[in-house]
């Protein structure tokens, strides 16, 4: 007796301490360097692939906040509303009817650890705004996550073209734990604004900060001008 309660307020201290853990961070502005970013192969014009204060990984580390969402295909859904011509509302096959792209592009995490050459597969958000439409004055897009996790960027960043609703990555459907069965991929910002485990995409005319956003860290966010903390 008591075992569940148990197992869920261990869960809640996990947590609590992880965000601490974060929150800390932001305070002490960890990993901050000042540098520039290092020249690698396929660079950017005028700046270095891999940002300042960066570590090439070999493997994509897992980090999330020790809930794991348990969501079934036949269950999921994803909204798409807001400052938008036309909202819309997604079933799993609603969601793979649309336009399917393939994207590569480099993962650059805050925790300072960046992945080369992710292969997604899923949905160009530039299509998903081709199909709702968003209005003149919508200017940030928010993002909400099945555990509850928010974040927030500017449409412009949304709208690049190698921005992605993406259900596959390397050949094979994203594992839950790296935020499937479908999450944001905005390669031009930290990886903490790629909201995993998404299903519900706000068109805004006002900014709202997320989860992180509200604990320290950067409201934009671009991992080459190293904006990890506000």
């Amino acid at each position: 007796m008591g075992g569940g309660g148990e197992r869920i307020t261990l869960i809640g201290r996990l947590k609590e301490k992880l965000v601490a853990a974060k929150e800390r961070a932001a305070r002490e502005r960890r990993h901050l360097t000042g540098g520039e970013a290092r020249a690698e192969p396929g660079g950017v014009a005028g700046r270095g692939r891999l940002p300042p204060g960066q570590r090439l990984v070999a493997k994509w580390p897992v980090l999330d906040l020790g809930i794991l969402p348990k969501v079934d295909l036949a269950d999921w859904r994803l909204v798409i509303d807001g400052l938008v011509e036309a909202p819309t509302e997604l079933d799993w096959e609603a969601f793979l009817a649309l336009p399917q792209s393939d994207v590569t592009s480099d993962v650059h995490c805050v925790t300072s650890w960046s992945l080369f050459d992710s292969r997604w597969r899923g949905v160009a958000t530039r299509d998903v705004m081709g199909r709702v439409g968003p209005r003149p004055e919508a200017r940030f897009v928010l993002f909400r996550s099945y555990d509850g996790y928010t974040t927030n960027v500017p449409l412009a960043r949304f709208a690049e073209p190698d921005a992605v609703l993406a259900h596959g990555w390397n050949g094979r459907p994203i594992a839950p734990e790296h935020g499937g069965p479908v999450r944001v991929v905005i390669p031009s910002l930290y990886f903490w604004k790629s909201a995993k485990w998404v299903r519900r995409i706000t068109f805004a005319a006002e900014d709202e900060p997320g989860y992180w956003e509200v604990r320290g860290y950067h409201n934009n966010g671009d991992p080459w001008k190293e904006e990890r903390y506000g």
